[in-house]
């Protein structure tokens, strides 16, 4: 009876993990525009969301500030980037990536305003950005296939020949990379692990929800959970609608998910379940 109980259990939990699932909360309204990346900052309640505008306009891209029910605190909070996609923060500074200079915009937060730019030579598109503990910043360059390091504000080419490379995630002593369909796992020798393969959907975004546990957007519309032993299956699938998953952020103390939708021009909220 005991054996019996005990692999009941097994595959109880076993059932309930692959049953993990999205249940949308809310929806921004619609005038964000192009918005392609959600920054959660859950200790002060507030959600930063870039917004690329148009990659053919200088200077026309900003950043919004909203609540964590998705109502504006400040819908052009700063403003003057170029064509403006991943962005992340390291203690009162907000990085940037910009498309169109191919430069990192550093931002002070308790002033909202740009107070430097970091200038990356030779870089093609500069797209998502990760901020590790150190403060250190890491900026993918999708269209060169690379991955730069930014320290002291001196930038150092750091990973190379990475097909498609877009979303990046720094935990620990680790970086986290979603390039050719597959999220790598890249320790600090520089070594990289292949965590799980055969996505599709034009990989974006990876946020970490449990230990040795992720969430991926496809950019097409696609959310991956990618389990601890590297099995990933698709839990929200949006393309039929025609709405984007691009940059996604995750609050870990509420389990909401959101997502910038891009050509929708709004932000999705669901809780992880």
């Amino acid at each position: 009876m005991k054996i019996i109980l005990t692999l009941a259990l097994i595959m109880i939990t076993q059932i309930s993990f692959s049953q993990q699932s999205l249940t949308q909360r809310w929806q921004s309204d619609t005038t964000l525009r192009s918005p392609e990346s959600v920054w959660v900052d859950s200790k002060n309640k507030v959600l930063y969301v870039s917004n690329t505008v148009n990659f053919e306009q200088k200077g026309k891209g900003f950043i919004s500030k909203l609540d964590m029910d998705g109502k504006f605190i400040k819908r052009e909070w700063v403003t003057g980037l170029d064509a403006v996609l991943g962005i992340g923060i390291y203690k009162n500074l907000l990085y940037a990536a910009e498309a169109n200079s191919q430069s990192v915009a550093v931002i002070d937060i308790k002033k909202a305003s740009i107070i430097k730019r970091i200038a990356i030579a030779g870089a093609g598109l500069l797209n998502d950005i990760t901020v590790d503990s150190k403060g250190i910043v890491y900026v993918s360059d999708t269209k060169n296939g690379k991955v730069y390091r930014i320290e002291n504000d001196q930038p150092s080419l750091y990973l190379e020949n990475l097909k498609g490379v877009n979303g990046l995630l720094a935990v620990g002593k680790e970086l986290y990379v979603l390039s050719d369909r597959s999220l790598i796992k890249v320790d600090p020798d520089k070594q990289m692990t292949v965590l799980s393969k055969g996505m599709e959907g034009g990989l974006d975004g990876v946020v970490q929800v449990k230990t040795n546990e992720f969430l991926v957007s496809g950019w097409q519309g696609l959310i991956y959970h990618v389990k601890p032993d590297g099995s990933n299956e698709i839990i929200l699938d949006t393309r039929e609608n025609k709405v984007n998953a691009a940059d996604i952020g995750y609050d870990k103390s509420s389990g909401i998910l959101y997502i910038p939708t891009v050509r929708t021009n709004m932000v999705h909220a669901y809780k992880l379940n």
